[in-house]
């Protein structure tokens, strides 16, 4: 860019620079902005870092060294001999524009302004505050690694990269929000995902208009994703590197986010949100018995509580032995009110469990299964057929790998429940009817939803139901369009 289009240039005198950054950077009114005048090789210079952001080492060493050369140094060509010569630091380059040099000293490089140079050195020389690569909570495995992504985009650019050693891994790099200025990644393999992809994910985050970000990858999630109010997601969260990866070579777009230990990848399916990680870290048979007790479990989730109360007030449609399936008490609440109740009173405990110290869960747990489990049912509030299926319902959600899936399912649950309730057997197939209609309508970046179910792909369904041996998954998803189909 020419320095004539820049709004604020980047002026041969010190004093007006400093002027202008002090002013736009608050330095007398934050404490954690710091402002250094200095004076090295005969030339007087301001350093402006944040505090806590800086890595006092590598600055006090760089100080050190300017503070040891003579004016002389600095007669002819100072700005390429400070470059090349006298800041030894890997990360270095130079701007001209001062609105630039405020956005990158609040990100955390450190700016260097010398009187008589009219480009500012920029000194990425910066550190934030992290915390372990832990195993994530919501994704563990009994075998495999144990590091997860954390809240510095750095260190997951590093993760990912540490598995995937491929030379055409790009990891493009962007910034969102008017005035949050948050990092964001895009990472895919060139020689492997759909380019037009990769342009539409891209466009999708540069067109995002917002002042900030603060929820980060969510925020990100809902603004690329469209879809408001439909609650199933269109993107997978990930918190495991290794799981990245996986996507990574299949032709998925990852995304990273600035301060998020999660990353979305994208698109996905309805079926990328019922894998797991542990069925590939058992041998193929066992996997794919684990797999098979997960759909039974999401499936239960779904579809169990509204088929048993609708067999509950119609008894006439069960076979004379299966009739044991009904209520074999009533309760002093209707049905549906017991089911309702119910159900808000897991979705409390499920809050109250996290907003809960680790120390007291077990006394939130015991207090639970004595209310709900036994008093309640004593004092004839619920009966014990509402509270089993509520339970199986219950374990079915949380066997779903994906969290906003399983938030989705239960949400669409209550849904089949009260047309069940209103509508008798019209409600509950007009129920799954819609929903089913709802699934195939979506889309995920043009990837249609239920894919390989509708459009129905025998061999990729396959591979859905039954978890395959890794030798034998030589072909990349081709809904994908990936530029190497073959593994």
């Amino acid at each position: 860019m020419k320095k004539d289009k820049l709004e604020h240039p980047v002026s041969l005198k010190l004093e007006e620079n400093v002027t202008y950054l002090k002013e736009r950077l608050g330095v007398d009114k934050s404490f954690d902005v710091i402002q250094l005048d200095v004076h090295y090789a005969g030339r007087d210079m301001a350093l402006y870092l944040v505090d806590g952001f800086a890595k006092d080492d590598i600055l006090h060493y760089l100080m050190r060294f300017l503070a040891e050369q003579d004016e002389s140094v600095l007669k002819e060509q100072p700005l390429d001999k400070l470059l090349k010569t006298y800041i030894p630091y890997v990360e270095v380059e130079k701007t001209n524009d001062l609105d630039r040099v405020v956005d990158a000293v609040l990100s955390g490089p450190t700016a260097l302004v010398v009187d008589g140079i009219d480009e500012i050195i920029l000194i990425d020389a910066r550190t934030y505050p992290v915390r372990g690569p832990a195993e994530p909570d919501m994704e563990k495995v009994v075998r495999g690694s144990r590091d997860g992504y954390v809240e510095t985009i750095v260190f997951n650019t590093a993760l990912t990269r540490r598995r995937v050693r491929d030379r055409s891994l790009r990891m493009e790099y962007l910034q969102v929000g008017r005035r949050s200025k948050t990092d964001v990644v895009v990472c895919y393999l060139e020689d492997i995902a759909d380019q037009s992809h990769v342009e539409e994910v891209k466009n999708s985050i540069q067109k995002i208009d917002t002042d900030g970000i603060p929820m980060a990858e969510k925020t990100i999630e809902e603004f690329i994703s469209g879809r408001h109010w439909n609650p199933y997601p269109v993107v997978r969260y990930t918190e495991r590197p290794d799981t990245a990866a996986a996507h990574l070579y299949e032709g998925h777009v990852i995304i990273m986010v600035d301060g998020s230990p999660s990353v979305l990848i994208t698109p996905t399916t309805f079926w990328h949100h019922l894998q797991h990680a542990e069925e590939y870290r058992n041998k193929p048979v066992t996997g794919a018995y684990l797999r098979l007790v997960r759909f039974i479990a999401v499936w239960a989730s779904i579809f169990l509580l509204p088929l048993w109360y609708l067999f509950a007030v119609e008894p006439n449609l069960l076979p004379e032995n299966l009739g044991f399936i009904g209520p074999n008490e009533e309760g002093q609440l209707p049905l549906l009110l017991q089911f309702l109740l119910v159900e808000i009173g897991i979705d409390m405990l499920r809050m109250a469990a996290i907003h809960t110290p680790s120390s007291l869960a077990t006394a939130l747990g015991l207090v639970a299964a004595i209310l709900i489990g036994q008093v309640a049912v004593e004092v004839g509030l619920f009966t014990n057929e509402v509270v089993l299926y509520l339970a199986i319902a219950a374990v079915g959600s949380f066997a779903t790998p994906s969290y906003e899936m399983g938030l989705a399912n239960r949400l669409f649950r209550l849904v089949l429940l009260i047309a069940t309730a209103a509508l008798g057997v019209i409600g509950y197939v007009a129920g799954i009817t819609l929903w089913l209609i709802m699934l195939i309508r979506m889309k995920s970046f043009n990837v249609p939803y239920l894919w390989p179910f509708i459009p129905f792909s025998y061999r990729a369904f396959r591979d859905v139901l039954l978890r395959a041996p890794i030798p034998l998954k030589n072909r990349r998803p081709r809904i994908l369009h990936p530029k190497d189909p073959d593994r």
